[in-house]
């Protein structure tokens, strides 16, 4: 018998912590996203863990910019940013306030509303696909730079809350290198997902991008 997930909100302590304890926690809880036609549940599937001024994968490594400001801001906010000129991505900001560290939320199952994210993604093929990696995960919760600075432990109405959830037994959590990155953060193994679980996006190694001649 598959137990009901806790929809109790996590509170912001469970933010304020070291980022790798909170980016393994945070698998097999649930993000509800609040729109005008109803919530869209996810379950968290994968993540990614950035450590600041101490890991050169993170925004925030060489110090606070109008892009990465909410990154120093309390606990338990989100930080969503546009890459490639495209694609919105968003990330749970942990630790104590100019600390600057946040998890990304690298993929996830819709377990609520995916009839609101079908026509967002119309190019996956079943609903394993829909939020599958960070992109298609922003996209299909309707995530965008408007949110940026949403106060996920926030009381009352708000567009995006972190619910309890049912975490993952540990010996289901797998580690491994961060997606894309490159240097010497390339190395680090803060990429945490569930085993097994389809949702999981597959790993890609960074690859330089060739100048143009």
């Amino acid at each position: 018998m598959i137990a009901t997930p806790d929809r109790t909100p996590l509170p912001r302590e469970f933010f304020d912590r070291p980022v790798l304890d909170v980016a393994r926690d945070l698998l097999g809880r649930l993000l509800v996203r609040t729109t005008p036609d109803g919530p869209i549940t996810l379950r968290l599937t994968e993540v990614e863990a950035y450590d600041g001024h101490n890991d050169p994968g993170s925004h925030a490594y060489r110090g606070r910019t109008a892009r990465n400001a909410v990154m120093f801001g309390p606990p338990g906010h989100v930080y969503v940013y546009f890459t490639y000129g495209m694609w919105h991505c968003m990330n749970l900001v942990c630790g104590p306030e100019g600390r600057a560290s946040a998890v990304l939320l690298r993929a996830g199952e819709i377990i609520e509303g995916a009839e609101q994210s079908r026509p967002r993604r119309r190019s996956a093929r079943d609903d394993r696909e829909l939020a599958t990696g960070p992109a298609r995960l922003a996209t299909a919760l309707d995530i965008d730079r408007a949110l940026d600075g949403t106060d996920a432990c926030a009381t009352g109405d708000t567009p995006l809350r972190v619910l309890t959830g049912t975490p993952v037994d540990p010996e289901r959590v797998s580690t491994g290198p961060r997606t894309g990155v490159a240097g010497e953060g390339a190395v680090h193994p803060w990429r945490y997902w569930i085993a097994g679980d389809p949702t999981v996006s597959p790993y890609r190694a960074h690859v330089p991008r060739r100048r143009r001649s």
